[in-house]
């Protein structure tokens, strides 16, 4: 029996230097926003670099000024609830075109086995996947959703392991960084488990 939850991915890249005064309103607010997506419904792992967050991880070789962010939740559902209706998070996306580049695409969702935290390199092939072929199973968006894999199992939890993990991929991040595990949700185990079969 099998168990998918949803990962995602979006990108930036600085109109100056990360360095830059000017996008140190931005780097400011990153601590309290990912304290807020730690403690949201259905948060279960998050992509960190050297610091809290992962400004420094290099998601493209030589894209000095591109940031990524990725992170893997339980369902669309509370994914999009925090994207969109958390105020702390939607005070800082409101301001995005005062330090970003406009881009045609910058976020793409798609379905991981449980326990699966994807590298950065996966969540670039999604994205590159999303922006030549639109949305499918493989890469969607919140506007175009696909379901999770027949044997979805509604849940059921596996832990992230804390570990530093290495990639070795021409597009992966420079490692090592760190998997930012979710605190375990009390009274969520196997016995209460609910699984659809589709």
């Amino acid at each position: 029996m099998s168990h998918f939850e949803l990962a995602q991915i979006n990108i930036a890249r600085f109109v100056q230097p990360k360095e830059h005064s000017s996008n140190l309103p931005f780097m400011d607010a990153l601590d309290a926003v990912n304290a807020e997506a730690e403690a949201s419904p259905g948060f279960l792992w998050r992509l960190v670099g050297d610091g809290n967050n992962a400004t420094d991880v290099e998601a493209v070789p030589g894209d000095s000024r591109l940031i990524v962010n990725m992170s893997v939740g339980s369902d669309m559902a509370s994914l999009s609830a925090f994207a969109y209706r958390n105020k702390p998070h939607v005070a800082v996306f409101r301001r995005k075109h005062e330090w970003f580049e406009p881009m045609a695409v910058s976020l793409a969702l798609w379905w991981v086995p449980a326990g699966h935290p994807p590298a950065a390199a996966e969540g670039i092939a999604r994205l590159e996947k999303l922006a030549r072929l639109g949305s499918t199973h493989e890469a969607f968006t919140f506007k175009s959703p696909f379901p999770p894999p027949v044997g979805h199992c509604q849940g059921q939890r596996k832990s992230y392991p804390v570990l530093r993990w290495p990639q070795t991929s021409t597009h992966s991040a420079r490692g090592p960084f760190r998997l930012r595990q979710a605190q375990p949700e009390r009274g969520l185990g196997l016995s209460s488990a609910i699984c659809r079969l589709h």
